[in-house]
């Protein structure tokens, strides 16, 4: 037998670009672009169609008539706030149907060719809306441009993706005990964003317009297009070619709800996404019409308090984290969500009945513990169901999540200005009593589990001996 021949030299290693295991940085910068666009495209809207209808509002509120009582009575104001509910309505319900398949596509499909794909897209799309809304402004081009935006955004995912994705990633890369504080982690970086989006772009606003703004929210989207794009490592651990537009990746979806590999988590899969359902819904259609109804009368807010108001909602995410860790050292994580529940009711009770500016603060500061609700639930769906599936379950969220900003602007922007000549506040209260179902699912949960200790089933959430 021959001897073998010398060992090839082993070929260096070329270059390697740094990657980190960390989606924070990316939900920050997304968040950010969404908090920038968000209140200041509904402002735009305000002065756009006031100016066409001939009402002269200033600065959004600033209008002369504001502070005094004859305001509630203005029609031509009346007409401008409804035009504004119906267009944002408008844009929402184009978005919503235009990410109602792509977000389940893409989602399922990240469980095979990874998670950086999922996130890359839909941050592209949502430069790209930045870029058309900016097309509009410069060139005054009609309004329902935006709804254009807004569908492009939505064909690669739009916003709704990201943070399924994201979430996807952090149920890949957690612990199943640390997991919850993890999601809720995540979630704070929503608010610090959103914080900084809200203060700054109304100050912005107020000294520059819109266009800087704008810019600003353009390059957040094209720079976490590039985190996701070369920075950010994968979390699949083992990836397998799949082709993009197949059934299969619905399929996914619809057999975690009809043959999950534990028969027995099936109706909690229902009941949880129920709960998810009502608590999105509400915080979704409460924060459409935050600005609208600070514009109007008797609050009558300029920018800059708008601002301060968007960001004082915000603040929420970063207390619900800090009471959820405070809390989760005494309580089950569902007797944390149910605290947080309360919270988020009785804020909006006080909102709803807001007429001045230290109350509408007070409400806010309520809602201190809001969002702790949705990391539990969160976390607790990601127990239900294995490693492989978290892209299809989380796209399935994302897809419920479309579905309450569909429900909740046709609800609550159609329900606005129906209730502007009894109770400007009404919406408010109305969701208020809606958060009633998802407490009354948790508590139940959570009460029939403690009652039934099912050995079998892994999942810590439900036996606080397992994990």
């Amino acid at each position: 037998m021959a001897a073998p021949g010398p060992a090839e030299p082993p070929v260096p290693p070329g270059p390697r670009r740094p990657s980190l295991l960390s989606v924070e940085p990316l939900v920050f910068l997304a968040t950010l672009s969404l908090g920038l666009q968000g209140p200041l495209a509904t402002q735009y809207l305000w002065d756009r169609l006031g100016a066409e209808h001939g009402y002269s509002n200033g600065s959004s509120s600033e209008s002369a008539g504001c502070g005094d009582g004859n305001a509630t009575a203005d029609p031509l104001r009346q007409e401008v706030e409804a035009l504004v509910s119906h267009w944002n309505l408008y844009i929402n319900l184009g978005g919503f149907f235009a990410s109602l398949f792509s977000v389940t596509l893409l989602g399922a499909w990240s469980d095979s060719v990874g998670r950086r794909p999922a996130l890359v897209l839909p941050a592209a799309g949502m430069a790209l809306q930045t870029a058309v809304y900016l097309l509009v402004m410069y060139l005054r081009l009609h309004v329902a441009f935006f709804l254009l935006g807004r569908l492009l955004s939505g064909l690669t995912g739009d916003y709704s993706l990201i943070l399924a994705s994201c979430f996807s990633y952090v149920a890949d890369t957690s612990e199943r005990r640390a997991r919850t504080f993890r999601v809720a982690v995540l979630e704070a970086c929503l608010g610090t964003a959103g914080m900084v989006a809200s203060i700054g772009g109304g100050q912005w606003r107020k000294a520059q317009g819109y266009i800087n703004p704008f810019w600003l929210a353009f390059a957040s989207s094209l720079a976490a297009t590039l985190y996701a794009a070369f920075f950010l490592r994968e979390s699949v651990k083992q990836k397998k070619e799949t082709k993009l537009f197949t059934l299969s990746h619905y399929k996914a979806v619809y057999r975690l709800y009809t043959a999950p590999e534990r028969p027995s988590s099936r109706w909690k899969l229902v009941l949880y996404t129920l709960a998810f359902f009502v608590i999105v819904t509400v915080h979704f259609g409460a924060k459409d019409l935050y600005v609208l109804y600070e514009l109007g009368f008797p609050l009558c807010w300029a920018s800059d308090l708008i601002g301060y108001g968007s960001a004082a909602s915000y603040l929420a995410y970063l207390s619900s984290l800090a009471g959820l860790r405070l809390l989760q050292l005494c309580l089950e994580d569902t007797w944390v969500a149910e605290i947080g529940l309360i919270s988020n009711i009785a804020g909006l009770v006080v909102i709803s009945l807001a007429t001045t500016t230290p109350l509408m603060f007070t409400g806010y500061g309520i809602l201190f513990l809001s969002m702790a609700p949705t990391p539990v639930i969160r976390s607790k769906l990601s127990k239900l169901v294995s490693e492989t599936e978290h892209g299809a379950l989380f796209a399935s969220a994302a897809c419920v999540q479309g579905l309450c900003s569909l429900v909740a602007t046709g609800v609550f922007n159609s329900l606005y200005p129906a209730t502007l000549h009894f109770m400007r506040g009404f919406p408010f209260l109305f969701g208020a009593i809606l958060l009633l179902i998802p407490a009354a699912i948790l508590g139940w949960i959570q009460i029939w589990d403690s009652k039934h200790d099912y050995n079998h089933f892994p999942d810590a959430s439900l036996s606080p001996t397992k994990d």
